[in-house]
């Protein structure tokens, strides 16, 4: 095994696993040799999509990795045309688990003023390993929580099969971008579940 993902829910990565095409046998959230065998399965199609498509900055790369195969080659097909425009993006956040979505969920209610997120572990696109979002840097590497370069980077880089969250009307999330799976949450979440795909 070269590293465990999901480490503290093996139950969230076997559902993770299987609804990317490797078999992690039973999901019953007991770590073994066929969940062993799909985690390395899934990171050499990770390094392979690397090799294809490109590495970026080291924080990027722990987060693409957290992401479905299609999403890491949507991610990386979009920073190298964000990097084309002279825009320095990184991903600064992936695949959450549930647990994950909701600590981040409660932060947003619990601190007045802070805006974090407006979804509970379930009901976010970050749950289901096709959400990502970003910070904008300057070029001595300091980050830009506030930038009009957020909006240059959605006019650049949002394609088809791209959705960004600065479009929202009632939560917009200018860092924000998913892939598009035409389902709605509840049928993409309920896909996840049971090992199945949805894009």
């Amino acid at each position: 095994m070269s590293q465990q993902l999901f480490e503290d829910d093996v139950r969230f990565l076997q559902r993770f696993l299987k609804s990317a095409g490797f078999n992690p046998g039973i999901i019953d959230g007991i770590w073994g040799s066929k969940t062993d065998r799909a985690e390395d399965e899934f990171i050499n199609k990770s390094q392979e999509i690397a090799t294809a498509y490109g590495t970026f900055h080291q924080r990027s790369e722990r987060n693409i990795m957290t992401l479905h195969p299609k999403a890491q080659e949507a991610a990386r097909k979009f920073l190298k045309r964000l990097g084309d425009e002279g825009i320095n993006a990184r991903i600064i956040s992936g695949t959450r688990t549930y647990a994950e979505q909701d600590e981040l969920y409660a932060k947003g209610r619990t601190k007045p003023g802070l805006k974090v997120c407006n979804a509970k572990g379930g009901q976010s696109n970050h749950n289901f390993s096709i959400a990502w979002d970003i910070g904008i840097f300057d070029a001595q590497g300091a980050y830009l929580p506030e930038s009009p370069l957020y909006e240059k980077a959605a006019k650049v880089a949002l394609v088809d099969d791209l959705e960004w969250g600065g479009n929202w009307q009632s939560f917009k999330d200018r860092p924000h971008y998913q892939l598009i799976t035409g389902l709605p949450i509840e049928e993409v979440r309920a896909r996840f579940e049971r090992g199945e795909s949805y894009i």
